[in-house]
């Protein structure tokens, strides 16, 4: 693991805590800061920071916090409540 992906696991923790503690404009700050530098070393984000992260407003998602997760037929549905986004995985279950 190089000192990006390193960074940016970091951030994910920051970003996690953040949000606990309820300082959401810091956790997207973080959120920014991570795909900045995954973008600038071409390294691809964590599945798991991936899907709990907003495209569209950078929040970091906490599930009951700042996204509502629901199990749908055959996928998970989460929606970013600072923007009203959706996004969709598929699981088996």
């Amino acid at each position: 693991m190089g000192i990006p992906a390193e960074r940016i696991d970091r951030l994910q923790e920051l970003a996690r805590a953040a949000t606990a503690d309820g300082d959401v404009d810091r956790a997207r700050e973080y959120v920014r800061l991570a795909r900045r530098i995954g973008e600038r070393h071409r390294i691809s984000l964590p599945r798991r920071f991936r899907r709990f992260s907003c495209d569209d407003c950078d929040a970091y998602l906490r599930p009951g916090a700042t996204a509502r997760v629901r199990l749908r037929s055959g996928h998970v549905s989460i929606r970013c409540l600072a923007c009203g986004a959706t996004k969709r995985y598929p699981y088996d279950g």
